[in-house]
C-alpha cells in the first residue's frame, strides 16, 4: 500500500512543478510566452470593445440624415454626425462636407476616409497574427534547448546517467512546446475573431456610404 501511494505521488505533477523542473532556460521561455499571452489577451479585449462600440449606431441615424439633406439642412446633418462619434457618422460627415462637388469627388473622399477608419479598427490586430505564428516557434526553441541539455547530460554521464538531470532537459522540451502551442492557438483564434468583427464594421460603413451616395443621386 505504501509503495502504491508513493508511485501515485511520483506521477502527480502540477503545472508549477513542471515549470520549476524545466530548468532556467525553460523558465525564461515560459516567462516570455506568458508575457505574449498577456499581450494577446489585452489586445483582444481592447480591440473587441473598440469594434463593438464602433458598430453601435443609432438605427434612426441614416433616416435623419436623409431628412436633413432633402430639406437642405446640411448644418443639422453635420451636427448629427458629430454627436454620433462613430466611423459611419464620420464617413457621412466627410461626404456632407463635399456636397456641391462632382459625385466622383465625394465618393473618393468617402473611400479615403473609410480606409483611415479601417486602419484605426485594425490597429494592433496584426500583432496577434505575429504572436500566433511566433509563439509555437519559441516553444519549439525551448524543445531544442531541452533536448540539447539532455544529450549533453548523456554525453557527460560516462555510463552513469543521472535521470534527474536528464529529466530536467525533457521537462524543458515538453513544457515549452505545450506553452508555445497554447499561446499560438489563443493568438490565432482571437485574431480571426477580431477579423470577423472588423469585417462586420467595414460592411456597415460600406452600406452607409452607398446609402448616402444614393441619397445624393436621387432627383430633387
Amino acid at each position: 500500500m505504501e509503495q502504491t501511494a508513493e508511485l501515485q505521488t511520483e506521477k502527480t505533477l502540477s503545472i508549477l512543478e513542471l515549470i520549476q523542473n524545466g530548468g532556467l532556460g525553460g523558465q525564461i521561455i515560459i516567462g516570455l510566452l506568458f508575457v505574449l499571452l498577456l499581450v494577446v489577451v489585452y489586445i483582444y479585449f481592447e480591440r473587441l470593445f473598440a469594434i463593438r462600440s464602433a458598430v453601435k449606431i443609432d438605427p434612426q441615424f441614416m433616416p435623419q440624415i436623409r431628412t436633413y439633406v432633402t430639406q437642405g439642412k446640411l448644418d443639422g446633418a453635420q451636427a448629427l454626425c458629430l454627436q454620433q462619434k462613430k466611423p459611419v457618422a464620420r464617413l457621412v460627415a466627410k461626404g456632407l462636407s463635399r456636397i456641391g462637388r462632382p459625385l466622383d469627388d465625394i465618393n473618393s473622399a468617402i473611400e479615403n476616409a473609410g480606409r483611415l477608419e479601417v486602419y484605426q479598427l485594425e490597429k494592433n490586430v496584426s500583432i496577434l497574427a505575429t504572436i500566433a505564428g511566433a509563439a509555437p516557434m519559441i516553444g519549439f526553441l525551448g524543445t531544442v534547448v531541452g533536448m540539447i541539455l539532455s544529450i549533453f547530460e548523456i554525453s557527460n554521464a560516462g555510463g552513469n546517467i543521472d535521470m534527474k538531470l536528464l529529466s530536467d532537459g525533457l521537462y524543458t522540451a515538453m513544457t515549452t512546446t505545450v506553452a508555445g502551442l497554447i499561446v499560438g492557438i489563443v493568438g490565432y483564434m482571437t485574431y480571426n475573431h477580431l477579423v470577423v468583427k472588423t469585417n462586420k464594421a467595414v460592411y456597415q460603413m460600406e452600406a452607409a456610404s452607398l446609402e448616402f451616395l444614393d441619397l445624393l443621386n436621387e432627383p430633387v
